[in-house]
């Protein structure tokens, strides 16, 4: 009979053990714990293993392995792979290293290796071959590229359609905020980072900074008017409930001397009943006011002249108005958007070195920087009528939501040292672009409905980042705020940049909350979370980026005899430099002409005794504009931009961050704000030391409060271990190596689509697919 018991093994062996079947399986667990961090409301839709993300290198040794994953929020790359050359501090706490929010995605483009096929992936569209790659082009011109080559074809076949599908949505309620927003409504204990999700407008800093006002209540108006000096003008509130124009606020600012009655009898005759809106008053009482146009021919004179006769009431001076017809002296919508794709391609699209001999003029070819010259010149001619002249403002345009957004913005910038502060910049974008009814939903394209498509919002960021540049003592905020703002309305999570008008908002908001059963109560809608609560994305020291370490505030402290005082700087002490070259630069580099405005660019209207340009007015502007620029400039008063070819720049940190020829490793901007930052923080740490030696017991006790520092980089501080960054670029901090995309460049649609093509793929491509 045989035994049950095993013989003992008589063979020794002197070689080295195998690996035992548990080192085998270590690897798995790895796979396993790569996780995407989910956001209330949000859900894995498809995902896919052993995906490699490409790096734009020679080589494809630093590319990384890891998991793709898409979810009804956003695309992310889940890896463990160690980052070449650098240790990277910086970043969003809503979305990972490598995540893409699914509003952020311009197209998508597989293609298979094999069959040399490439197809643009459309919501429910079908996809015959199996794709080895998977290309994304994003609208924050970053292109990210995935190989499937040791991923399951069918798998990956499934994640290219889930994201086509999700990032292409139909319906606004089918955009993320929705379901995060039910979900929080439904289980209040979700909040993300601490953070009430509707809450108001947050400041930059601590939870005890300034609330940016959002312009929703009436009381928000008042204090404008107050801070202003309106006297003469009043909040109304004939649209409240939204019952005379659905893309007008409740509440908004009209003159003293216009009645309801009267409004609600006019509001008819303008297009989409937009009435005239009240954005700003100069100290010397000219207001700049934004209209529609009348549409109504046989009522257009008289209800034009009862408008102009009760702004003109309004002035204490009773100065006449000076009209603006912004639809006749702008580029419009449309060629913004073509001007928009031509720089696109030449920033992402073209090789350096194969464009280097004519990259100039190809810039200039996209009429971009033109049409940004064209913004910033004419908006200094109206500042010249409101504050050399003494009379009020109006901005006409057809809807009176889009290009008079960009423009009364820039003047109050121009005018209002105020609007030149982090959170008075933030009450400035709601005012004059979230509540004034500028059809984010559709200028952004959030739906894919690129008809509609024109980034406004973003030329008129470049245009403040032109101010910034020539004055960048004036502004608290830098420009790495101004391009954190921009990818933040590609972020479909902020009710901010979700909207045409706030109308919609509470409209649409209440239908979902209807069919979740969700109980709003006395709400006007849902409360989606709030762009300026800057909290939901960034740690404490992260939002330090966004302070301008060269700003000059309006007051300075200074210590006297053992008391702090405080004092404010007059003309004489800001140096002239500060407006960079002077116009007086001979060899035809610069000519005095290219600093003064355009003669033909304002359209007058009424009082033509008045109005009417004559030589001696063109000249008096010419004059206003040669005498500003030859003084010292006032950081707390009137700004006023340099428009000639040299001074207006491209904005390289925001288009040229995702690609490596164009970055500086260990240089380049970033340099100069290290520096600077170092400098300032150690500046005000000996100011407060200096205090607190020669100062009172009470401002010792109040010291403590500004023990905090506002710099990112920081000279000195006793808490405080943190380091810069190991690995600095002229990108910082925007891509990490991982991010970097010009690779993925050569042979793809795109080029063809950014040329002026219909679709993204060529001819022959599409008589090639399956």
């Amino acid at each position: 009979m045989f035994s049950l018991k095993q013989p003992k093994p008589t063979f020794k062996s002197y070689l080295l053990p195998l690996p035992q079947p548990e080192d085998h399986i270590a690897s798995e667990p790895m796979i396993k714990k790569l996780e995407p961090v989910l956001l209330p409301g949000e859900i894995v839709v498809n995902e896919v293993n052993f995906v490699r993300k490409c790096i734009a290198t020679d080589t494809s040794q630093y590319d990384l392995w890891g998991k793709l994953v898409c979810t009804n929020f956003k695309i992310s790359f889940i890896t463990d792979d160690p980052m070449p050359l650098q240790k990277f501090h910086y970043k969003n706490l809503l979305l990972g290293e490598h995540d893409v929010p699914l509003t952020c995605i311009e197209q998508i483009v597989t293609v298979n290796d094999t069959k040399r096929k490439q197809k643009v992936l459309g919501p429910n569209q079908k996809l015959k071959f199996n794709p080895t790659e998977l290309i994304i082009y994003c609208k924050d011109f970053r292109i990210v590229r995935f190989r499937f080559d040791e991923a399951g074809p069918e798998s990956a076949k499934k994640v290219c359609l889930a994201i086509a599908h999700y990032s292409q949505p139909t319906d606004l309620q089918l955009l993320f905020a929705f379901e995060y927003v039910g979900e929080i409504y439904h289980h209040p204990a979700k909040k993300v980072n601490g953070i009430d999700p509707g809450g108001g407008g947050g400041g930059v800093g601590s939870a005890s900074s300034q609330q940016t006002p959002l312009f929703e209540t009436y009381s928000d108006w008042d204090r404008e008017i107050k801070r202003t000096g309106a006297s003469e003008w009043r909040v109304c509130s004939v649209n409240e409930g939204y019952m005379i124009s659905t893309c007008l606020p409740e509440y908004f600012v009209v003159p003293s001397s216009l009645a309801d009655q009267d409004l609600k009898l006019y509001s008819y005759s303008f297009i989409g009943r937009r009435m005239p809106l009240w954005s700003w008053n100069h100290p010397n009482g000219s207001a700049l006011v934004r209209m529609a146009n009348i549409k109504d021919v046989l009522q257009q004179r008289r209800i034009d002249q009862r408008i102009c006769n009760a702004i003109t009431r309004s002035h204490p001076l009773r100065s006449d108005v000076y009209k603006s017809d912004l639809d006749k002296c702008l580029p419009n919508i449309q060629e913004i958007q073509a001007a928009h794709i031509k720089l696109k391609q030449l920033c992402v699209n073209e090789p350096f070195e194969e464009t280097e001999e004519k990259w100039l003029s190809s810039l200039e070819n996209t009429h971009w920087l033109e049409y940004i010259r064209s913004f910033l010149k004419h908006s200094a001619e109206l500042v010249y009528m409101m504050e050399c002249k003494h009379v009020s403002v109006i901005l006409q345009e057809e809807e009176g939501r889009d290009l008079s957004c960009l423009t009364a913005s820039l003047i109050q910038i121009m005018l209002d040292p105020y609007f030149r502060t982090i959170v008075g910049f933030q009450s400035l974008i709601q005012k004059e672009w979230v509540m004034a009814g500028y059809q984010f939903l559709d200028r952004c394209n959030h739906l894919k409905r690129s008809d509609k498509e024109s980034p406004l919002f973003l030329m008129f960021l470049d245009c403040v980042w032109q101010l910034l540049e020539q004055y960048p003592a004036a502004f608290e905020f830098s420009e790495v705020y101004l391009t954190i703002l921009y990818d933040s309305a590609r972020i479909s999570l902020f009710g901010t940049f979700l909207f045409n008008c706030p109308h919609q908002r509470v409209k649409e908001s209440t239908e979902f909350a209807i069919s979740k059963n969700i109980q709003l109560g006395d709400e006007k809608g849902l409360k989606f979370p709030c762009v300026w609560d800057w909290s939901l994305q960034f740690t404490s020291r992260d939002r330090l980026l966004f302070h301008n370490p060269l700003y000059i505030g309006k007051s300075a402290p200074c210590v006297h005899n053992g008391a702090v005082k405080s004092f404010k700087r007059s003309k004489k002490n800001y140096s002239s430099t500060l407006r960079g070259i002077p116009p007086a630069l001979k060899n035809g580099i610069i000519s005095e002409q290219e600093f003064l405005p355009r003669r033909n660019s304002l359209i007058l209207k009424l009082k033509p005794d008045f109005l009417q340009q004559t030589e001696s007015q063109s000249n008096s502007m010419e004059q206003y504009f040669r005498d500003w620029f030859a003084k010292p400039v006032d950081l707390h008063g009137v700004i006023l931009p340099r428009t000639s070819g040299t001074q207006i720049k491209l904005w390289k940190l925001c288009y040229f961050r995702w690609v490596p020829e164009a970055q500086i490793n260990h240089g380049g901007f970033i340099t100069a704000f290290h520096k600077v930052s170092l400098l300032a923080d150690e500046v005000d740490t000996l100011n407060r030391n200096l205090r607190q030696h020669k100062s009172n017991s009470s401002v010792q006790g109040n010291c403590s409060e500004l023990d905090q520092s506002r710099m990112y980089f920081r000279a000195r501080h006793l808490n405080d271990t943190s380091e810069a960054p190991d690995f600095l670029s002229s990108s910082f901090p925007f891509s990490p190596v991982g991010n970097l995309c010009r690779r993925s460049i050569l042979g793809t649609p795109l080029s063809k689509f950014l040329s002026g093509a219909k679709i993204w793929l060529s001819t022959e491509t599409l008589a090639n697919e399956d």
